[in-house]
Formats: C-alpha cells, structure tokens, sequence
C-alpha cells in the first residue's frame, strides 16, 4: 500500500518546491516582458564637429584634403568633406543625410545660423558614384622578388611617466619575429564608425558646389532646419554650446628629446577624456627604427583612438586606463625614448559631448512601436598636432629667439634642405635613399602641403621614410652607376 501511494505523494511534494521557487523567481522570470517594436528612422543626419589645432600656428581656412592636395578642385573655397579626420587647423565639419525616400541621394539644404558665417544655407549634394572602368577591380599578381623583407625594429612605450617604467619597451624586430605577429603587435582599441561618411545613397557637405569654410570665430550654436527631397517635414534642432566648437587644445611641451617630455594643457571645457600619442623615425648603423608612445596605462597603439568616440566606449575605456580623465591637464614622456629620431609627431584629443535627437520620442509604452521620421547625431572633439621635442613660440613653428629652427625641426629637415642644394647629374640616377623611401617623398610632399612648408615636410619625410623603410623597399639595381655618384 506504501509503494501505492508512493507516487501522488511525491508528485504532490514536488509540486509545492516548484512553486515555492517560482514564488522567489522575478517576475520577468515568470512573464516574458514584451519586446518594443523600434524602427530604423526614415530619415538620418550626421554632423561631425572638429577644432584642430598646431600650437603657435592660428587657426587657419580649411586645408584641401589629401584628394584637394593631387589635383582636386574647389569650389568657393577649399574646403573638403572628411577634414574633420585630419589634423589640419581649423574648425571643420562633415555633414552626412540619407532618406529612406530617396535611397539613391538627396538634393538638399541646411538652414544655419548666421554665427556659422555661412548663413543662410549649406547644399548637400549626393555622393556621386565614378563608373568602373573594365579591368578597375582587377589585382596585377606580385611578383616575389618585387620587395625586399621587411627589416629594422619598432619599439613600444606606454604610460605618461617621467622614466621607463619595468617591462617597457615591447619590440618588434622584422629581422627575428614571424610576419604572422607583425600585425598583431599594434593591434589596439578603435571605435567602429557611427558617424558622417561620403557613400552611395549619402548626401553630404562640404562639395564640389559649396567649400566654404569656418572662420576661427564661428560658432554653430542656434536652430538647423533641412529641406529638400525626401526630407520630413519637421526636420528642425537647435545646438547649444555643449555641441558647438570645441576650444583648441593648447599644448605645451617642456625638455629636451634627451630629456623626459613634461607635456601639460589647459582643461578644454566639455571634454570627457584625453588621450595623446608620438611617434618618431630614424636609421640608427643602417637599422631603421621606429618608436611609438601613448598615454595609455596599459600597453594600446592609440593608432585608432585619434577619432570620435560613443560616450559608452569613453566611459569603458576610462575604467581600462586608456584614456586620461577630463581632470589631468599633464603627462610626461619617459626620459630619451625619441632622441635617436629624426623628426617626430605628437598628436592628442580631446573627446567631446555627443547629442542623439529623434522625432517623434520614443514612446513610454513598450507597446506602442515606435518610428521615428528622423534622427540626428552630432559628435565633436579637439585635436591637436605639434612637432615632438619643439614647442612653438610667438606663432613661428619651431623658431628659437635666433629665429634658428631647433631640436627635431632642424633634424628632420637636413636631408630634404641637403638633397635640395645638391647639383644635378644627368648620368646619375636618384640618390639610393630617394629612390628606396617612396614614403618618405609621399609623406614630405603631403606633410608640406597639408601642414605647411618645410616644417609639415619633415614630419612626413622622418615618419613616412621611416614606415616605408619599415615595410620594404622596392628592389632598383641600376648597371654602370659611376662611382661617384651620390647615393
């Protein structure tokens, strides 16, 4: 009789477990919470805001971008959408719209404030889309001999710090090392993009119709309105302050390349995190090296970090250490790392708010779907680029009280002072070096254009050539090169 009863006992009991735990459980547990319906918004517009800056150098009209550099045209200016990316001084910004209405592009306008100085409209204009040519996409295969291995080293710094700290630097030497953890070695943190990009379908500003620029003194605080093709309605939205211009960051180094580099600036208001780099080339004994430093308490590159950051990857990244907080306004660079370059780079930013707007808001009950006509998102952040080792004074980059050009200004640009002085000789072909680097001639021609003059061609020349000798040089065994010919 035990065993008869033994069953619907059981089962009784087990019942009341399960429902005690069931008591415990959260509701959510028990009833699945409904899931709001959220669609994309038909329309999407992008505003990049940027404020860079060289220290000693004014704010400067926009430079052509690198496409401007090669032959580019202008249009009322030169200005060019994607200088929010660069470095150039000045104030910039990218502005991206697509409609769902017309997927293909939209003609439309902008209404600005009249403290922009472009009142009373910008056009956007769709990106146009070049033809393929046949053959375009085809790759030509390389031969194996075509370059030479990769040789000299790369060395690694991290951490703001008066003197190397145990551990550093991490090396990476081409001559030891398998190609498989080449690109390992710099991977780092970077933000995916979310911002205004020139692609198809994408209408955008500055364009072949419109490159004006921004004054040092504009201001894009006040109501934006869009109108044209495809465009809601009730596309309208006011910036404040929070999201206007940045103000440019003014760095200032103090000490010597032999020296540790005490680098300092003053709280750029609004900003949410710092973050710096440097960088410097040279051939050391015929052994090219290059030496990489950032900011960062823990080992990143910080090759990817010099652009627009969501608030959730600066707060992440503050609590990994990879960005400074909004309140240091120093940092050092470890005693002697650069001393052996020839021409460096410091780079910083300053990220900065970012504003996300939709129309009509999204509504309270998860049960109501929401679709939103429109969105917008503004991003901003200060730059700032500076030669490393050489604070500038009184606006002249780079000039000692002597008007002498000092430290790695000088350094840098010898070569490219020296193979200009040099007479030509027709029997002779391009010296070794010119003919080995072609990034070192690419890097000084756009550092010269972009950056301006012989100061902007030695960062590109020492970082360039560097980076080119790095990677390989193609092979040029000219025959019958007289003796005397330089090399």
């Amino acid at each position: 009789m035990s065993r008869y009863f033994a069953g619907p006992i059981s089962c009784a009991r087990t019942a009341a477990v399960v429902a005690a735990l069931a008591a415990t459980l959260p509701a959510a547990a028990q009833t699945k919470a409904p899931q709001q319906v959220v669609k994309p918004p038909v329309a999407q517009l992008w505003m990049d805001v940027a404020t860079a800056t060289m220290p000693g150098v004014p704010e400067m009209p926009a430079m052509p971008s690198i496409g401007g550099v090669f032959g580019g045209g202008a249009a009322q200016g030169n200005n060019a959408f994607g200088n929010t990316r660069g470095m150039a001084p000045g104030r910039h910004v990218d502005i991206a719209f697509v409609t769902q209405r017309k997927p293909g592009g939209a003609e439309a306008t902008q209404a600005v404030p009249a403290g922009t100085g472009l009142a009373p409209s910008v056009p956007l204009l769709p990106v146009k889309v070049e033809p393929r040519s046949p053959g375009s996409g085809t790759v030509t295969p390389r031969e194996p001999d075509d370059f030479e291995q990769p040789r000299g080293r790369i060395l690694f710094y991290w951490g703001c710090s008066e003197t190397v700290r145990p551990g550093q630097p991490r090396v990476l030497d081409f001559s030891k090392g398998p190609s498989a953890e080449w690109g390992n070695f710099m991977q780092g943190r970077a933000p995916r993009e979310r911002g205004a990009v020139a692609r198809p379908g994408h209408s955008i500003w500055p364009n072949e119709k419109d490159r004006r620029s921004f004054a040092s003194t504009a201001s894009l605080a006040g109501d934006h309105a869009l109108a044209g093709e495809g465009v809601p309605a009730e596309l309208r939205f006011a910036l404040g302050a929070a999201h206007d211009f940045m103000a440019p960051i003014a760095l200032q180094q103090a000490g010597t390349l032999t020296d540790a580099l005490r680098l300092s600036w003053a709280a750029v208001p609004n900003a949410r995190a710092y973050f710096l780099n440097a960088m410097s080339g040279g051939e050391q004994g015929g052994v090219t090296e290059m030496v990489f430093w950032s900011s960062a308490e823990v080992p990143d590159f910080g090759m990817g970090l010099m652009d627009y950051a969501s608030p959730a990857n600066v707060e992440q990244w503050l609590r990994e250490k990879v960005l400074l907080a909004p309140a240091v306004t120093q940092c050092a660079i470890p005693q002697g790392i650069f001393a052996k370059g020839q021409g460096g780079m410091l780079r910083m930013i300053a990220y900065g708010p970012e504003l996300n707007l939709a129309h009509p808001p999204r509504p309270t009950d998860v049960k109501i779907a929401w679709e939103p006509e429109w969105a917008v998102r503004v991003r901003t952040k200060s730059t700032a680029m500076a030669m490393l080792g050489v604070n500038m004074d009184a606006g002249r980059m780079g000039a000692a009280p002597g008007g002498a050009v000092t430290g790695a200004a000088a350094r840098g640009s010898a070569p490219a002072q020296a193979a200009a002085s040099a007479p030509a000789r027709p029997d002779c072909p391009p010296p070794q070096q010119a003919t080995g680097n072609d990034a070192a001639r690419t890097g000084a021609e756009v550092g010269g254009a972009i950056l301006g003059g012989g100061w902007g061609r030695s960062i590109g020349s020492a970082v360039g050539g560097a980076l080119g000798a790095l990677g390989g040089a193609k092979k040029q065994e000219p025959a019958n090169v007289p003796a005397d010919c330089p090399r």
